[in-house]
């Protein structure tokens, strides 16, 4: 009978030797987990020859089920690139088994190797990863996406880029390149291929250069602003409060954002669990969005929108403001809210006309029993009435608050009270 164990390895590789505790729990292992691409990496290890007998070759699923039904009675080690706890496989190895289940033994990161090949310090850098798996059809989802990259790079001097097949270096410095955000002189691409293998290789350019090439992978990217200081009219704001954004610090097109008073208001509405889903749907700036993920963090917040200008709104506010967690939905509700996760909460600030095909989809989505409660945000007498049947329709109670705003403009030397449109704030509470 074989002795209990009571946790797993996993294992970086790629740039050094293993140091001799690493050297002897690979020589004790009973079985040695790795990927294609990682074995021809470790067989350059002159441990490779005395285990080869050990390894196995497992894609991902197949390998946390093996670690799940082996690891008490076996000693399993799990080979992971680089640092395992740098946008790899360590995070779902904690997830999966627990801390006390798994012990790390890290490699240097393929970030740390990229930037002492250009001599460039990294403390400064900001990093992401773009890696979203090896099958396109599970493709887990990534606080940044593609079209994040241009405005982080007018906020950050350096970033750099953990990449992937579909997320490649071309397709990096085309969204550089052909954005309209960016200010000043063109940064500097930094495409290291392969590091650590006899072929690496290191291209440097400008986007317009980097985005007619093809590179190998694996592959790191590293993004270098040519000016010192950034040049942009879109100044990183640090606020130090979690609630009462204004109207001029949150990015919008020609006064399209939900006033600060309204917004006041409907977010009190909405009473946001401090976990779970919320779906801002109409999301326009991404203001509600914003408000709600700073409050709360651990809150999955899905911004809807189907207009081109207000997306890229919300993705230069998710970044200004570092709410990274905010999922933007772009398309025409109700039609894309289909495959969101059941929200528990949900605003409706647009809705293009479709607000009772709104209402009606996303009433039967509610989950049940949780005190779900959806608002709506709405400036016309005949939509409200509609609206308001629709939740009845649902199973929601129904209740109506009017907002009059009035702000103080200065005339002359004194002042008076200029009326805002009034706003009808419906609320519908699961019965």
């Amino acid at each position: 009978m074989q002795p209990a164990v009571s946790k797993f390895f996993v294992i970086g590789i790629g740039y050094k030797p293993f140091d001799k505790k690493t050297h002897e729990i690979i020589l004790r292992s009973d079985v040695i987990l790795v990927s294609q691409r990682l074995t021809d990496v470790f067989k350059r290890y002159e441990e490779f020859d005395a285990v080869k007998g050990k390894v196995s070759v497992l894609n991902i699923n197949e390998t946390i089920e093996f670690i799940r039904s082996n690891y008490k009675t076996k000693r399993v080690v799990l080979i992971a690139s680089g640092d395992p706890l740098f946008s790899g496989i360590g995070r779902r190895a904690i997830d999966e088994f627990g801390k006390d289940a798994v012990e790390i033994v890290p490699e240097l990161s393929s970030i740390q190797m990229a930037f002492s090949r250009i001599k460039e310090p990294w403390d400064d850098a900001f990093l992401i990863s773009l890696h979203g798996g090896p099958d396109p059809a599970k493709r887990r989802r990534l606080p940044y996406e593609m079209q994040d990259i241009p405005f982080l790079v007018e906020r950050h001097n350096k970033v750099a880029i953990l990449t992937d097949r579909e997320n490649n270096p071309a397709e990096i410095a085309k969204a550089v390149g052909m954005s309209h955000v960016s200010h000043g002189l063109p940064p500097i691409f930094y495409v290291c291929e392969r590091l650590g293998y006899e072929d690496e290789k290191i291209t440097i350019g400008p986007p317009e250069e980097i985005a007619g090439l093809s590179f190998s992978e694996p592959n790191v990217v590293i993004i270098q602003r040519t000016e010192n200081k950034r040049q942009n009219t879109d100044k990183e704001i640090k606020v130090p409060h979690r609630f009462g954004l204004t109207e001029d610090e949150i990015v919008h097109s020609r006064g399209l954002i939900t006033k600060d008073e309204v917004r006041a208001v409907a977010i009190h509405k909405l009473r946001l669990p401090q976990r779970g889903v919320f779906w801002d749907i109409g999301s326009g700036s991404g203001s509600i969005s914003v408000e709600a993920a700073r409050m709360f963090p651990d809150l999955k917040v899905f911004a809807v929108e189907k207009n081109e200008e207000q997306i890229s709104n919300i993705r230069r506010n998710k970044i200004r403001f570092e709410v990274p967690d905010i999922e933007i939905i772009e398309g025409v509700a109700p039609d894309v809210l289909e495959g969101l996760p059941a929200p528990d909460r949900v605003f409706i600030g647009g809705s293009g006309g479709a607000l009772e095909e709104i209402i009606r989809s996303t009433g039967s989505r509610m989950i049940s029993g949780a005190s779900g409660i959806i608002v709506v945000n709405i400036t016309k007498i005949d939509s409200l009435h509609n609206a308001m049947e629709a939740l009845k329709r649902a199973g929601y109670k129904a209740d109506i608050s009017q907002i009059a705003v009035s702000r103080m403009r200065a005339i002359g030397e004194g002042a008076y009270l200029s009326p805002l449109n009034p706003v009808f704030i419906l609320r519908g509470k699961q019965s």
